[in-house]
């Protein structure tokens, strides 16, 4: 039986004076949900590269609680199980629409939590995590409960410990959804039970275990000397593989950026960019043309997205492609691809500081592909601009926003008049070219080209070495010389443009 508040403390006792009440199997039998926020410490989300503006959730399987002294299997042909601290709350009484002010009352206990899963197999849930996060001994609780009430929510530490060293240590004042909104934003749909348990998020810290090591998770009360006791989990290796009639486990470097916490901790050495700021300053200062004509001259004629029209004039957009592609609208994949939290949301969500969003709509102008709020986000970013070849909802509101916008028609229609927004950083095609993740785009009002990325180095060196060409040569023939045997550069032209570069001339 969980606590509520109102019985916590009995007459006439203190919070020191208060006996926990261990967590037992008897007790666990009595959970209904398992609900999970995703991402809840400022410290995780500055890992993630994004803050959220509303908490969002999943659910585990109540079969993937465990208790404080059990193992837990890290299933073969697996490499990324990691472990997540967690303050779990368990609700004491039952909560429906309840306000902020009164969210707290309807939590009887505290708890430690460990959000255990494996990322082999997250990309197989398309976002729920359901068997990434609810294999059995998922969920370690406790071992002790910590009456709700005789803590401040605000004033909980989070402490985790993989083989007896520290690794995880936060405070529930870095949170960037207090636990009063958690609960009350959850109760406005569904009524949280008696026994319900809620994991609140891990803060930064969390990574990947192995066979053999040992996880300790701790909640405590610094105020009160209140604590949960250690929740202790061993790691063991499982024997049985997958079977080939579902998902099997499959990992890419950012799966092991993101179980590890980062790059480095992955043993992912970080590739340096290769659109570096010296490239990017070659590039900027040389024609769209002059840059198209050095890419023709190495036979690459199907580089540039055509028909489009930009929304700001006089900017040059350089940066790194990401890529986004939709699929023709069938009202029932539009029902499980295009609501909630879908793929296209998720990318500009993920843009970094430079990225070119390249979205391919197969050239449809029955829809729009991008609006004003989603090309803010975008900007706030910190991306360099956004291409698609569909149509653009809210123009004027768009084209008011700083961030360079290239599209084919304006049209007032959403996404699901036309468009599945179906997956993301894959090779596309727009405005008749193909784009890959990482290709690199320039853009004006001359047009949009597509530059390999090893290509870059050296068309950017020729193409500031043909201006420069071309600068002499204006200036010879503004001097009055006949064009020919200046343009193209004879023998005797070119020695006298080598002295003219020699000595200062077009730098």
């Amino acid at each position: 039986m969980y606590p509520a508040q109102e019985d916590a403390l009995s007459e006439g006792t203190t919070a020191q004076e208060t006996q926990l009440q261990p967590l037992d199997a008897a007790a666990l039998k009595g959970t209904g949900k398992v609900l999970a926020v995703h991402l809840s410490y400022n410290s995780r989300a500055a890992q993630r590269g994004r803050v959220p503006a509303n908490p969002s959730y999943f659910m585990k399987a109540s079969s993937s609680l465990s208790l404080t002294g059990g193992t837990v299997e890290r299933p073969a042909g697996t490499e990324l199980l990691a472990f997540e601290g967690e303050v779990a709350l368990v609700i004491g009484k039952p909560a429906r629409r309840v306000g902020l002010d009164e969210a707290w009352s309807y939590v009887g206990a505290v708890t430690a939590s460990n959000d255990l899963g494996v990322y082999d197999i997250k990309y197989a849930d398309k976002g729920s995590n359901i068997r990434s996060k609810s294999g059995d001994g998922f969920t370690p609780v406790g071992p002790n409960l910590v009456p709700a009430g005789l803590v401040d929510p605000a004033g909980l530490r989070i402490r985790t410990w993989v083989n007896g060293g520290l690794v995880q240590e936060d405070t529930t004042a870095d949170l960037i959804f207090p636990f009063a909104q958690i609960v009350a934003d959850l109760s406005q749909l569904m009524t949280l039970e008696p026994g319900d348990i809620i994991l609140t998020g891990t803060p930064a810290g969390s990574s990947v275990i192995v066979p053999g090591d040992v996880v300790e998770v701790e909640v405590d009360s610094p105020a009160t000397g209140l604590s949960s006791g250690r929740l202790s989990t061993t790691v063991t290796q499982g024997e049985v593989p997958f079977a080939e009639f579902g998902n099997t486990p499959k990992v890419t470097d950012k799966d092991r950026e993101d179980a590890y916490g980062s790059a480095e901790a992955a043993g992912l050495a970080p590739k340096a960019p290769v659109l570096t700021e010296e490239l990017k300053a070659k590039l900027a200062s040389v024609a769209t043309a002059t840059i198209s004509g050095a890419l023709r001259k190495r036979g690459l004629n199907n580089v540039s997205i055509d028909g489009l029209q930009p929304t700001k004039t006089g900017r040059k957009v350089i940066g790194t492609a990401r890529t986004l592609r939709y699929v023709p609208n069938r009202e029932d994949l539009f029902k499980s691809h295009g609501g909630g939290y879908n793929a296209q949301k998720r990318i500009i969500d993920d843009l970094n500081e430079g990225d070119v969003l390249v979205m391919e709509a197969r050239g449809e102008k029955g829809a729009g592909t991008l609006g004003d709020i989603l090309a803010l986000r975008a900007q706030i970013r910190g991306a360099a601009g956004v291409i698609t070849d569909g149509g653009v909802r809210d123009l004027s509101a768009v084209a008011g926003l700083d961030i360079p916008a290239f599209y084919a028609t304006a049209h007032p229609a959403v996404l699901g008049r036309k468009h599945v927004p179906w997956d993301t950083d894959i090779t596309v095609a727009c405005g008749g070219a193909t784009v890959q993740p990482g290709d690199i785009i320039i853009a004006d009002e001359d047009g949009i080209l597509v530059l390999p990325p090893s290509l870059a180095e050296e068309i950017a060196d020729e193409a500031v070495e043909q201006e420069r060409q071309d600068t002499f040569v204006f200036e010879m023939v503004k001097a009055g010389h006949q064009v020919d045997g200046l343009f193209p550069m004879n023998a005797d032209w070119l020695a006298k443009y080598r002295e003219w570069t020699a000595a200062g001339g077009g730098q």
